[in-house]
């Protein structure tokens, strides 16, 4: 058995959400569940082999632990961080469909180059080149 960590997050409008992550991150739906009135019960949404899970707010249990950046006074309490190959290029594809940017582009000194910006419901992603598991 393989071990993963695969980061959940709850949206508003979790159908939108979905479209806007494929679009503008380059995300792929790997399974999406829908429920009543347009809601998602579950999705699972894949980058270059790794995977996030989602799904539309609901009135459960689960949903009183983890709330949405609105919900929680519009901070985040944790943020995925996406190693990718070419950052300007990612970059300028989320900002051509509307992320916040809150980190510009730039190099870091522990090596690689990173961003980091906010999605419409304003979760926290950070994209990066510098990968930890090359690193020595």
């Amino acid at each position: 058995m393989s071990n993963y960590i695969i980061p959940t997050l709850k949206y508003d409008d979790a159908s939108a959400a979905i479209e806007w992550l494929c679009q503008a991150f380059g995300f792929e739906k790997h399974l999406v569940v829908p429920g009543d009135c347009g809601r998602i019960e579950h999705a699972q949404l894949t980058f270059r082999g790794n995977m996030i899970m989602l799904g539309s707010v609901r009135d459960t249990h689960f949903d009183k632990l983890q709330k949405t950046p609105r919900a929680a006074g519009g901070i985040g309490t944790q943020s995925p961080y996406i190693i990718i190959d070419d950052v300007d290029a990612h970059y300028q594809k989320a900002v051509s469909f509307g992320a916040e940017i809150v980190m510009e582009p730039e190099d870091q000194g522990y090596g690689g180059r990173s961003y980091s910006c906010k999605d419409p419901e304003g979760h926290l992603w950070n994209f990066g080149s510098y990968n930890p598991w090359e690193s020595s």
